[in-house]
């Protein structure tokens, strides 16, 4: 016999402004206690592009969209248990771990899956961090 559990109610995640609402797509989702992130780009809160050709500068522009979100969410970077880093440049992975260890210097560390892609949605980004979070 199937276990059937009540569905629990997805709840939409912005900001003010929310730099994501023109593109059709939430911010992110809280779901019970977790919430998940869209990949955060190295955009403004209007959606402009930060540090073009400048990985360091985008990276950390990412971070701040990602630590805001979950913020909104009512979660934070350290209650990540799951990120997945896209990059353009998997050569940048040195400069990734020092904003790592910068970021999420609690223990256990988090699980992270660093890839390289081919582009991303807009040609001048070098990366894009989308992450899983605990409510606590």
């Amino acid at each position: 016999m199937p276990i059937t559990q009540p569905a629990t109610e997805r709840v939409r995640v912005s900001a003010d402004p929310d730099w994501y609402e023109s593109a059709g797509i939430s911010l992110g989702i809280r779901v019970g206690n977790l919430v998940f992130t869209s990949g955060q780009a190295p955009i403004d809160a209007e959606g402009v592009t930060v540090g073009a050709g400048d990985f360091e500068t985008q990276a950390r522009q990412a971070l701040a969209n990602l630590s805001t979100v979950l913020t909104n969410a009512g979660s934070s970077l350290a209650d990540v248990v799951k990120a997945t880093v896209f990059v353009t440049d998997i050569t940048q992975q040195d400069v990734f771990a020092e904003l790592r260890a910068e970021h999420f210097p609690d223990k256990p560390h988090l699980a992270e899956s660093f890839v390289q892609v081919a582009s991303l949605a807009d040609p001048e980004w070098m990366i894009e961090i989308e992450a899983i979070g605990l409510i606590r």
